[in-house]
Formats: C-alpha cells, structure tokens, sequence
C-alpha cells in the first residue's frame, strides 16, 4: 500500500479523497494555487504545496508543477480527483514515466475513450448498444446530409473531442443542416483544437442513465447499478439520483451485466463509467467516462462502499475487495449539486461566505470545502457544495432531501438552493416522471 499520495485537485473532491488517504492510515500532500492557500483541502490535508498563480492554466494544470510536488513531498501516488488532468492520458504517461502511480486507469484507455469516434467503435465491438449514426467522423457537409438523410431527422452533430456540450449541435431537417454543421465544427475548433464532427440520430425523450462500473486490471470487474443524471441545464447535471427511478431490476441486471464484461475484456482498472440515453426500454452509448464521477457518492450510498478507498487498493496492485454478487441495493440516495450561481440566469456568483452550517442527520451527507468566511474565488468552477441524502426508498429520500435543504445555510453569497426547492414541488421531479430536455423547458417556462 502506497504511505504518501498527492492529490491533483481541489475544493470537495479534493477533501474527499484525503479522508479516503486518512481512514487508510496514508499521508496525504495537498497541492494548491495562490488563490487557494486559505482553502480547507489545504488545512485538512497533512502536508500542502503551492504550485502556482490563480489560473489553472499554470497550477492545477501545470504537469511540471505537479510532478515536482510529488518529487519534494515523495508521494508515491497521485489522485486526480475529477477534472483538471483526471483524463489527461499524456499526463498519464508522465506520471508513470517518473515511476509514480496515477490512481486511475491506463494512458491507453483515456485515450481510448477520449475521442467519442473511437469509443463508439470500441463499445460497438464490446457488444455495447450504441446510437445508430455515422461511421466515424463526417468531413463535409455533402456527406453530413447523405448520412443524416439515411438515419432520418432530427440528428445531433457533436464534436469527437467534445464535452460539456460544446461542438453539439441538432438539426431537425436538412434546411437546419448545413448551419448546424458549420456551427458545431467552429465550437469544436475554438473549444479542443479539433473541428472533427460526427453525427447521431438525435432521440426525442431521452432519460441520461449511467453504469458505474470498476476494475481491477486483473480480468475482474463489477457494476454497480445505474444513475439517473436526467435532469440537466446546457448538458450539465443539476441533480442525479440512484437506483433510477425508471429502470427495472431485469434492465438493470442486463444492462449492468454487459457493461461490467465489457470492462474485464478490456482489462480496465479503477472506477468508469458508461454513459447511456435510455428511451423506450432501449439503452444506447454516449461515452465513458474513465474517472470518478461528481455524483459517485449516490453509489456509496446505496451500496455501502467507498469508491475512493477502492480506487487506492486497485491502483497498488490489490484485487477488487467486493464481487458481483456482494452489490446489494438498499434503498435511495439523491445529490443536488449545490453552485455558487445567481438565480434566475445562473451568473457565477464568487465572494465571502459569512456563514456556513451544514445540514445534519440521518441519512444526509454534505461534501463541500465551504466554511464560515472563506472567501470563494473566481477562476473555477462554481461548484461549492453537494448535498447527498439516502432514504429506505424514493419519497423518504425526496423528504429527507427538502428537509436538509431546509437546514443548510450559506450566507453572503447567491447559490442554486432555491432552485431545488422549486424542483421539489413539481410533480414530474416527485413522481420521477422527466428526461433530459424536462429542466430546460421547466427553466424556460420559469423565466416568461
């Protein structure tokens, strides 16, 4: 087992990872920008070093500054949390070329998954079911309507080095096409240096449903059932909650069982997920994911398993601590992701926290960085706080969830709290009757 490990991340994901490091009895080295040097991860963790100026760009970003934080603390290992450099594969490369351990999966399998196109084809050859749509990238827009008028409209363009919902654009007929295409091809351009494109029938009343998969790179690997991430504003989950509410027990042991093959052949190690737009009883690929995931912790919950702790064992070379047959659901767990965002338009919303209080009880997690005058800056993401609740089933959850809202208090700045207690009186939201377009047309309804 590793003694030191650097953690290449901050805020909450940063905290919980150090609290995996301290209930395994390793020491943990927190790395940190000069905008963060007041930061928690930074007190909690038992060693710190400042590794650049506010921008990510040369901090968190920067490999060199990274690698010789491992080399001055002599962290064997380094977690990347999510984001950042978490599916960098050359950062990847370089971690193991200095003869440290990345705690996650191979150079091999990010890039693998990275490009959508190659991923596609790796899950069609897996025996994952994927979204009917063009055979690799499309590099004009002659064959852009030759592939979309053989699929049938409305397709989606998206950029194959896509993500966060640049480079993704929907035509609904051919007149749409063209600028679509055009459209999604400079985002792609501007956004990853890469202005490749391919296309996707484009499904109507999809659900976003994910497998959380993990490996060993042994052969041996696991599901642990499914995340319903539905509820999204511009390709961005607002809330994700397990077991989905829509899917049964004979999908889920389908679905789950196909994936978590599809893993052991691949001899993939670590935590993955596989994402999926479900419709119509029908479960077609988008991506994986080859990181933990912001919403992992409803997966804890359910399953009674630290993913983190999980992560490290895999990563030094220990086998899978759990097996199939050991993942038992209990009960319902739902996260909100908690924003430091002005409402209605959802403007970031940086400052002083004056007060911090986190709800408490059972059944409710809180994972969040914030604390009672801890100034929040600019230059990251928004992302301040997640509220995790688990109940014996879906209606305990979804009062446990308005009751800790209820409780929680950050004062002196603007979040998306309101936001959830809104969503709590829909009936959609309480029956779990929504899909991946519902919160947009909910937001948009809103705001007339």
């Amino acid at each position: 087992m590793f003694n030191k490990i650097l953690i290449a991340n901050r805020g909450e994901i940063a905290l919980r990872v150090i609290r995996a490091c301290r209930e395994m009895d390793i020491a943990s080295v927190a790395v940190h920008s000069t905008a963060d040097s007041d930061a928690m991860h930074v007190r909690m963790a038992d060693e710190a070093i400042c590794i650049g100026p506010a921008p990510s760009s040369e901090s968190y970003l920067s490999v060199p500054a990274i690698i010789s934080a491992c080399e001055i603390s002599g962290a064997e290992a380094i977690h990347p949390g999510y984001g950042f450099l978490s599916e960098n594969a050359s950062f990847v490369q370089i971690v193991e070329d200095h003869d440290l351990t990345f705690i996650g999966p191979s150079a091999a399998h990010i890039r693998m998954m990275g490009d959508k196109i190659t991923a596609k084809e790796t899950a069609k050859k897996l025996g994952i079911p994927v979204v009917p749509g063009s055979e690799g990238g499309v590099p004009d827009l002659d064959t852009a309507r030759s592939v979309a008028a053989g699929m049938g409209y409305p397709v989606i363009i998206k950029a194959t080095a896509g993500g966060g919902g640049r480079g993704m654009k929907v035509a609904t007929s051919e007149t749409e096409l063209e600028a679509a295409f055009r459209t999604a091809r400079t985002e792609a351009k501007a956004a990853f240096g890469n202005d490749e494109v391919y296309i996707e029938k484009y499904l109507q009343r999809p659900r976003h449903i994910e497998i959380q998969v993990f490996g060993d790179g042994k052969g041996n690997a696991v599901h642990l059932g499914e995340r319903d991430c539905s509820l999204q504003r511009r390709h961005q989950k607002v809330l994700e909650e397990a077991p989905g509410p829509s899917i049964s027990q004979r999908e889920r042991d389908h679905i789950g069982g196909i994936c978590a093959r599809a893993v052991a052949e691949m001899g993939y190690s670590g935590a993955g997920t596989i994402e999926f737009l479900y419709e119509d009883g029908n479960f077609y690929f988008i991506e994986m994911n080859t990181r933990l995931q912001v919403e992992h912790p409803v997966t804890e919950a359910i399953f009674g398993v630290d993913l983190v702790r999980e992560q490290i064992r895999v990563a030094a070379g220990h086998p899978l601590s759990f097996t199939q047959d050991d993942l038992q659901i209990n009960g319902h767990a739902i996260e909100v992701r908690i924003n430091a965002e002005k409402l209605p338009n959802f403007a970031p919303c940086p400052g002083q926290v004056k007060t911090f209080h986190a709800p408490g009880g059972l059944g409710v997690r809180m994972d969040s960085a914030l604390y009672g005058g801890y100034r929040i800056p600019p230059y990251y993401d928004s992302l301040v706080a997640k509220l995790i609740v688990h109940g014996r089933d879906r209606p305990e959850a979804l009062a446990r969830l308005r009751r800790a809202l209820g409780e929680l208090i950050i004062d002196g700045i603007d979040t998306t709290v309101p936001l959830f207690f809104a969503l709590l009186e829909q009936e959609a939201v309480r029956g779990g009757d929504y899909n991946i377009h519902w919160l947009e047309k909910f937001l948009a309804e809103a705001l007339e």
